[in-house]
Protein backbone atom coordinates (compact mmCIF):
# COMPACT_ATOMS: atom_id res chain seq x y z
CA UNK A 1 0.00 0.00 0.00
CA UNK A 2 1.24 3.33 -0.90
CA UNK A 3 2.39 5.57 2.08
CA UNK A 4 0.05 8.75 1.77
CA UNK A 5 1.19 12.33 3.28
CA UNK A 6 -1.28 13.15 6.12
CA UNK A 7 -1.78 16.60 5.34
CA UNK A 8 -1.48 19.13 2.49
CA UNK A 9 1.63 20.12 3.24
CA UNK A 10 5.09 18.55 2.25
CA UNK A 11 6.54 16.03 4.77
CA UNK A 12 8.99 16.94 6.77
CA UNK A 13 12.39 14.88 6.63
CA UNK A 14 13.29 12.68 9.31
CA UNK A 15 16.42 14.84 10.21
CA UNK A 16 14.20 17.73 10.92
CA UNK A 17 11.27 15.88 12.22
CA UNK A 18 13.81 13.98 15.23
CA UNK A 19 15.29 17.51 15.67
CA UNK A 20 11.96 18.91 16.19
CA UNK A 21 11.15 16.21 18.75
CA UNK A 22 14.68 16.52 20.57
CA UNK A 23 14.55 20.30 21.09
CA UNK A 24 11.24 20.49 22.45
CA UNK A 25 12.55 18.35 25.65
CA UNK A 26 15.38 20.33 25.98
CA UNK A 27 17.55 17.64 27.07
CA UNK A 28 21.21 18.12 26.74
CA UNK A 29 23.52 15.81 24.29
CA UNK A 30 26.00 13.65 25.55
CA UNK A 31 29.30 12.60 23.35
CA UNK A 32 29.44 9.10 22.54
CA UNK A 33 32.02 6.98 21.21
CA UNK A 34 29.35 4.63 19.60
CA UNK A 35 29.53 4.18 15.91
CA UNK A 36 26.99 7.19 14.06
CA UNK A 37 24.93 6.37 11.35
CA UNK A 38 26.98 5.87 7.70
CA UNK A 39 24.75 8.87 6.25
CA UNK A 40 24.68 11.87 9.16
CA UNK A 41 28.45 13.25 9.02
CA UNK A 42 29.65 15.23 11.03
CA UNK A 43 28.83 18.88 11.02
CA UNK A 44 26.10 18.42 9.70
CA UNK A 45 23.00 19.48 11.44
CA UNK A 46 21.63 17.47 13.77
CA UNK A 47 24.80 15.10 13.86
CA UNK A 48 25.74 15.28 17.64
CA UNK A 49 21.47 14.81 18.76
CA UNK A 50 20.90 11.83 16.12
CA UNK A 51 23.97 10.18 17.27
CA UNK A 52 23.11 10.49 20.84
CA UNK A 53 19.55 9.27 20.07
CA UNK A 54 21.29 6.02 18.42
CA UNK A 55 23.52 5.47 21.53
CA UNK A 56 20.39 6.08 23.75
CA UNK A 57 18.11 3.90 21.31
CA UNK A 58 15.33 6.48 21.17
CA UNK A 59 16.25 5.88 17.37
CA UNK A 60 16.80 2.48 15.94
CA UNK A 61 20.34 1.75 16.34
CA UNK A 62 20.40 -1.77 14.80
CA UNK A 63 20.73 -0.01 11.66
CA UNK A 64 23.78 1.62 10.07
CA UNK A 65 21.48 4.72 7.92
CA UNK A 66 19.68 6.98 9.16
CA UNK A 67 17.93 8.36 5.49
CA UNK A 68 18.08 11.68 7.25
CA UNK A 69 16.33 13.27 4.04
CA UNK A 70 13.58 10.68 3.58
CA UNK A 71 9.77 11.70 4.81
CA UNK A 72 9.39 11.24 8.06
CA UNK A 73 6.44 8.47 8.50
CA UNK A 74 3.53 8.40 11.55
CA UNK A 75 5.18 5.26 12.73
CA UNK A 76 9.10 6.50 13.42
CA UNK A 77 7.61 9.94 14.76
CA UNK A 78 5.27 8.15 17.40
CA UNK A 79 7.68 5.89 18.22
CA UNK A 80 10.28 8.60 18.71
CA UNK A 81 8.01 11.23 20.57
CA UNK A 82 6.87 8.18 23.03
CA UNK A 83 10.98 7.25 23.61
CA UNK A 84 12.06 11.35 23.76
CA UNK A 85 9.54 11.37 26.57
CA UNK A 86 10.57 8.22 28.60
CA UNK A 87 7.33 7.03 28.93
CA UNK A 88 7.93 3.65 29.89
CA UNK A 89 11.43 1.22 29.62
CA UNK A 90 12.84 1.23 26.10
CA UNK A 91 12.71 -2.19 25.79
CA UNK A 92 8.24 -1.78 25.56
CA UNK A 93 8.62 0.78 23.30
CA UNK A 94 9.36 -0.72 20.17
CA UNK A 95 6.98 -0.71 16.65
CA UNK A 96 4.43 -3.85 18.69
CA UNK A 97 3.84 -1.65 21.31
CA UNK A 98 2.38 1.41 19.29
CA UNK A 99 -0.91 0.20 19.93
CA UNK A 100 -0.70 -0.28 23.25
CA UNK A 101 0.62 2.97 23.73
CA UNK A 102 -2.10 5.00 21.56
CA UNK A 103 -4.75 3.32 23.64
CA UNK A 104 -2.86 4.63 27.18
CA UNK A 105 -2.25 8.03 24.78
CA UNK A 106 -5.50 9.09 22.65
CA UNK A 107 -3.17 10.86 19.99
CA UNK A 108 -5.16 10.30 17.00
CA UNK A 109 -6.93 7.40 14.87
CA UNK A 110 -3.68 6.05 13.97
CA UNK A 111 -4.52 2.36 13.97
CA UNK A 112 -5.86 -0.25 11.33
CA UNK A 113 -7.50 -2.87 12.80
CA UNK A 114 -5.70 -6.34 11.35
CA UNK A 115 -7.21 -9.15 10.46
CA UNK A 116 -9.98 -11.12 11.78
CA UNK A 117 -9.61 -14.77 13.05
CA UNK A 118 -11.08 -17.39 10.59
CA UNK A 119 -12.41 -20.40 11.95
CA UNK A 120 -10.99 -23.45 10.03
CA UNK A 121 -11.50 -27.17 10.63
CA UNK A 122 -8.04 -28.24 10.29
CA UNK A 123 -6.35 -24.85 11.28
CA UNK A 124 -8.17 -21.80 12.91
CA UNK A 125 -6.23 -18.43 12.30
CA UNK A 126 -5.08 -16.20 14.41
CA UNK A 127 -6.44 -12.57 14.74
CA UNK A 128 -3.27 -10.04 13.99
CA UNK A 129 -2.63 -6.91 16.16
CA UNK A 130 -3.86 -3.36 14.85
CA UNK A 131 -0.97 -1.95 13.09
CA UNK A 132 -0.15 2.29 12.78
CA UNK A 133 -1.37 3.79 9.54
CA UNK A 134 1.35 4.15 6.47
CA UNK A 135 1.13 8.21 6.69
CA UNK A 136 3.38 10.98 6.45
CA UNK A 137 3.96 13.77 8.36
CA UNK A 138 4.11 17.36 7.67
CA UNK A 139 5.80 20.21 9.71
CA UNK A 140 2.41 21.49 11.13
CA UNK A 141 1.04 17.83 12.10
CA UNK A 142 3.88 17.04 13.51
CA UNK A 143 3.94 20.13 16.16
CA UNK A 144 0.44 19.13 16.93
CA UNK A 145 1.34 15.47 18.12
CA UNK A 146 4.13 17.25 20.17
CA UNK A 147 1.59 19.86 21.68
CA UNK A 148 -0.89 17.49 21.93
CA UNK A 149 0.95 14.58 23.48
CA UNK A 150 3.27 16.77 25.90
CA UNK A 151 -0.57 18.49 27.29
CA UNK A 152 -1.45 14.93 28.00
CA UNK A 153 1.47 13.98 29.91
CA UNK A 154 1.17 17.37 31.70
CA UNK A 155 -2.41 16.76 32.53
CA UNK A 156 -1.64 12.70 33.81
CA UNK A 157 -2.13 12.47 37.57
CA UNK A 158 0.36 9.93 39.48
CA UNK A 159 1.01 8.61 43.27
CA UNK A 160 4.17 10.12 44.30
CA UNK A 161 5.68 9.14 47.80
CA UNK A 162 8.69 10.19 49.97
CA UNK A 163 12.18 8.88 50.93
CA UNK A 164 14.43 10.28 53.27
CA UNK A 165 16.44 8.86 56.54
CA UNK A 166 16.63 5.55 55.64
CA UNK A 167 18.11 6.36 51.95
CA UNK A 168 20.27 9.60 53.04
CA UNK A 169 23.77 9.70 52.12
CA UNK A 170 23.75 6.53 50.35
CA UNK A 171 24.43 5.76 46.70
CA UNK A 172 21.99 6.48 44.02
CA UNK A 173 21.79 5.00 41.09
CA UNK A 174 23.49 7.26 39.21
CA UNK A 175 26.24 7.28 41.49
CA UNK A 176 26.06 10.23 43.94
CA UNK A 177 24.94 10.35 47.50
CA UNK A 178 21.44 11.05 48.15
CA UNK A 179 20.59 13.91 50.18
CA UNK A 180 17.23 13.97 51.80
CA UNK A 181 17.57 18.00 52.18
CA UNK A 182 18.31 18.53 48.63
CA UNK A 183 15.36 18.90 46.25
CA UNK A 184 15.59 15.38 44.27
CA UNK A 185 13.56 12.86 43.62
CA UNK A 186 13.41 9.10 41.78
CA UNK A 187 12.10 8.18 38.76
CA UNK A 188 11.83 4.90 36.84
CA UNK A 189 12.67 6.19 33.48
CA UNK A 190 13.26 10.20 33.79
CA UNK A 191 16.79 10.36 32.98
CA UNK A 192 19.57 11.88 35.44
CA UNK A 193 19.86 15.44 35.87
CA UNK A 194 16.36 16.16 34.00
CA UNK A 195 13.88 18.97 35.71
CA UNK A 196 10.67 17.93 36.64
CA UNK A 197 7.88 20.56 38.52
CA UNK A 198 6.10 18.47 40.48
CA UNK A 199 2.10 19.72 41.16
CA UNK A 200 0.40 18.14 44.45
CA UNK A 201 -3.48 18.31 42.51
CA UNK A 202 -5.00 18.56 46.18
CA UNK A 203 -3.04 22.25 46.97
CA UNK A 204 -1.86 23.42 43.92
CA UNK A 205 1.74 23.66 45.29
CA UNK A 206 4.53 23.21 43.29
CA UNK A 207 8.34 21.98 44.15
CA UNK A 208 10.74 21.74 41.05
CA UNK A 209 13.08 18.99 41.48
CA UNK A 210 16.38 17.13 39.68
CA UNK A 211 16.03 13.82 39.12
CA UNK A 212 19.11 11.90 41.16
CA UNK A 213 18.11 8.44 41.74
CA UNK A 214 15.84 5.64 40.12
CA UNK A 215 12.75 4.34 41.41
CA UNK A 216 10.39 3.59 42.88
CA UNK A 217 9.56 -0.10 42.68
CA UNK A 218 6.13 -0.12 43.97
CA UNK A 219 3.55 -1.15 41.80
CA UNK A 220 1.61 2.07 40.83
CA UNK A 221 3.95 4.64 42.34
CA UNK A 222 5.70 6.88 39.72
CA UNK A 223 8.32 8.98 41.78
CA UNK A 224 9.94 9.08 45.18
CA UNK A 225 10.29 12.65 46.70
CA UNK A 226 13.17 13.61 48.78
CA UNK A 227 11.86 14.73 52.14
CA UNK A 228 12.81 18.57 51.24
CA UNK A 229 10.50 18.09 47.90
CA UNK A 230 7.79 16.26 49.39
CA UNK A 231 6.93 18.67 52.17
CA UNK A 232 7.47 21.61 49.96
CA UNK A 233 3.99 20.44 48.68
CA UNK A 234 2.71 18.32 51.24
CA UNK A 235 2.58 17.26 54.99
CA UNK A 236 5.14 14.70 55.99
CA UNK A 237 2.63 12.61 57.78
CA UNK A 238 0.58 12.06 54.18
CA UNK A 239 3.29 10.14 53.40
CA UNK A 240 1.96 10.23 49.52
CA UNK A 241 -0.03 12.03 47.56
CA UNK A 242 -1.45 12.61 43.80
CA UNK A 243 0.55 14.93 41.60
CA UNK A 244 1.15 16.10 38.14
CA UNK A 245 4.48 16.10 36.33
CA UNK A 246 6.00 18.97 33.90
CA UNK A 247 9.23 17.67 32.62
CA UNK A 248 10.93 21.29 32.14
CA UNK A 249 14.32 19.81 30.41
CA UNK A 250 17.74 19.39 30.92
CA UNK A 251 19.24 21.16 34.15
CA UNK A 252 22.15 21.90 31.95
CA UNK A 253 20.26 23.70 29.71
CA UNK A 254 16.56 24.76 30.82
CA UNK A 255 16.34 28.49 31.71
CA UNK A 256 17.18 30.38 35.21
CA UNK A 257 16.71 33.37 37.18
CA UNK A 258 19.70 34.95 35.39
CA UNK A 259 17.47 35.34 32.08
CA UNK A 260 16.73 33.93 28.38
CA UNK A 261 18.59 30.77 27.21
CA UNK A 262 21.73 32.70 25.56
CA UNK A 263 21.37 30.44 22.33
CA UNK A 264 19.23 32.00 20.14
CA UNK A 265 16.90 31.64 16.62
CA UNK A 266 18.05 33.77 14.73
CA UNK A 267 17.43 33.52 10.64
CA UNK A 268 14.11 33.75 9.33
CA UNK A 269 16.35 33.28 5.65
CA UNK A 270 19.30 33.87 4.20
CA UNK A 271 19.38 37.60 3.94
CA UNK A 272 16.69 38.37 6.92
CA UNK A 273 18.19 37.89 10.65
CA UNK A 274 16.68 38.77 13.82
CA UNK A 275 19.00 41.66 15.69
CA UNK A 276 18.76 38.69 18.90
CA UNK A 277 15.51 36.15 17.71
CA UNK A 278 13.50 33.56 19.81
CA UNK A 279 15.14 31.82 22.72
CA UNK A 280 15.37 28.03 23.22
CA UNK A 281 14.30 28.60 26.39
CA UNK A 282 13.00 31.78 28.19
CA UNK A 283 11.94 33.06 31.84
CA UNK A 284 8.08 33.26 32.74
CA UNK A 285 7.18 37.14 33.57
CA UNK A 286 9.94 38.57 30.97
CA UNK A 287 9.30 40.30 27.59
CA UNK A 288 10.31 39.07 24.43
CA UNK A 289 11.70 41.72 21.76
CA UNK A 290 12.12 41.25 18.12
CA UNK A 291 13.64 43.18 15.46
CA UNK A 292 15.19 42.49 12.59
CA UNK A 293 17.25 43.66 9.41
CA UNK A 294 14.20 43.62 6.81
CA UNK A 295 10.67 43.51 7.41
CA UNK A 296 8.81 40.27 8.50
CA UNK A 297 4.99 39.51 9.38
CA UNK A 298 4.20 37.56 12.97
CA UNK A 299 1.59 35.27 11.23
CA UNK A 300 0.63 33.67 14.76
CA UNK A 301 1.25 32.14 17.88
CA UNK A 302 0.20 28.78 18.96
CA UNK A 303 0.07 28.85 22.97
CA UNK A 304 1.12 25.64 25.17
CA UNK A 305 -2.42 25.07 25.91
CA UNK A 306 -2.98 24.33 21.65
CA UNK A 307 -4.93 27.26 20.91
CA UNK A 308 -4.17 29.57 18.42
CA UNK A 309 -3.58 33.55 17.93
CA UNK A 310 -3.89 34.62 14.62
CA UNK A 311 -1.63 37.75 13.57
CA UNK A 312 -1.05 39.78 10.82
CA UNK A 313 1.61 41.98 12.67
CA UNK A 314 4.14 44.01 9.76
CA UNK A 315 7.46 44.46 12.16
CA UNK A 316 9.77 46.96 9.45
CA UNK A 317 13.66 47.74 10.63
CA UNK A 318 13.73 49.99 13.21
CA UNK A 319 10.67 48.68 14.58
CA UNK A 320 9.67 45.87 17.60
CA UNK A 321 7.53 42.96 18.23
CA UNK A 322 6.85 42.45 21.96
CA UNK A 323 5.32 39.39 23.44
CA UNK A 324 5.03 38.62 27.03
CA UNK A 325 4.25 34.80 27.74
CA UNK A 326 1.17 34.15 29.78
CA UNK A 327 2.28 30.71 31.25
CA UNK A 328 5.13 27.79 30.95
CA UNK A 329 4.98 25.69 28.37
CA UNK A 330 6.22 25.61 24.55
CA UNK A 331 5.06 28.16 22.31
CA UNK A 332 5.43 28.01 18.66
CA UNK A 333 5.93 31.09 16.21
CA UNK A 334 4.78 31.18 12.57
CA UNK A 335 6.63 34.06 10.75
CA UNK A 336 6.78 34.94 7.37
CA UNK A 337 8.54 37.51 4.74
CA UNK A 338 7.12 39.70 2.81
CA UNK A 339 7.55 37.61 -0.09
CA UNK A 340 5.33 34.78 1.80
CA UNK A 341 8.22 32.57 2.85
CA UNK A 342 7.67 31.02 6.03
CA UNK A 343 9.18 29.93 9.21
CA UNK A 344 8.54 28.01 12.35
CA UNK A 345 10.46 28.94 15.96
CA UNK A 346 9.66 27.14 19.04
CA UNK A 347 10.35 28.58 22.90
CA UNK A 348 10.04 26.55 25.98
CA UNK A 349 9.01 28.98 28.62
CA UNK A 350 9.15 27.98 32.49
CA UNK A 351 9.13 29.85 35.95
CA UNK A 352 12.46 31.47 37.14
CA UNK A 353 13.56 29.07 40.30
CA UNK A 354 16.78 28.76 41.33
CA UNK A 355 18.61 25.77 39.95
CA UNK A 356 19.67 23.14 42.49
CA UNK A 357 23.02 22.95 43.60
CA UNK A 358 24.62 19.70 42.50
CA UNK A 359 25.30 17.20 45.12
Amino acid sequence: MPIHASAQDAPVSRRDGFLMIWNSIMRSVQDSREEQFLDVLEGTPGFAEIKFAKFRGIVDDDEVTFRPDDPLTLKDGLLWLFRTRSVDDLELMQAEHLPDLLSRYPLGDFLIPGPAAEPRRSRPTVAEPPRVKNELLSRDRLIDLILKFDTLLRDEVHEVSLYAEKFHGKGTAFGEPFDMHALTAAHRTFPHNTMVRVTNVENGKSVTVRISDRGPYVHGRDMDLSLAAFTTIADRSKGKINARFERLGDKAVIASCKGPDARFQTRLSRDVRFVRGIPHSFVLGETLSLAANKPFVVRGVMYPDGTSARLQDFVHPGERYAFKPSREGEYVFRFSLVNGRKRIMRMTVTACAEPVAAE
